[in-house]
């Protein structure tokens, strides 16, 4: 056995961040799937679960963002991070403007909220599957 005086690294993101990170698409997923179903029932209350979903995808969005941010202070390869940082923004910003649009009269959002909301579930796929594998490595 030889001594060494580095500590390895752990591989993979800190648990939390994990957990606020898979947090955001599939809350974002149930505001696109609540838009569809308020399409094609016109159930106001499709409309109000969306908006909840919106709110709860952000609180998670922005804890992952900032996690993110400290991550990207703390990694050696800078690269990934900065492409996960900046996806997490504009999903967070599409996200807020997304909320804002819901926040109209329900007849008022439709299409635009709709739309917006299978953009912005996309955006956190995509976000997370970039979290998950680009960050799972040594940074």
């Amino acid at each position: 056995m030889t001594p060494t005086s580095s500590r390895p690294s752990a591989a993979g993101i800190h648990p939390l961040h994990g957990l606020l990170l898979s947090g955001s698409f599939p809350l974002f997923l149930g505001a696109a799937l609540s838009d569809y179903a308020y399409a094609t029932s016109y159930l106001v209350q499709w409309s109000t679960f969306a908006s909840w979903l919106i709110a709860g995808a952000l609180v998670f969005t922005g804890f992952a963002m900032l996690c993110g941010l400290i991550g990207l202070f703390r990694a050696r390869h800078r690269a990934p991070y900065v492409l996960y940082v900046v996806l997490l923004l504009v999903t967070w910003v599409l996200g807020f403007v997304n909320a804002l649009i819901h926040a109209r009269d329900v007849w008022a959002m439709m299409p635009t909220g709709f739309i917006l909301s299978i953009v912005v579930a996309v955006l956190a796929c995509a976000a997370t599957l970039l979290g998950f594998s680009r960050l799972g490595g040594r940074s």
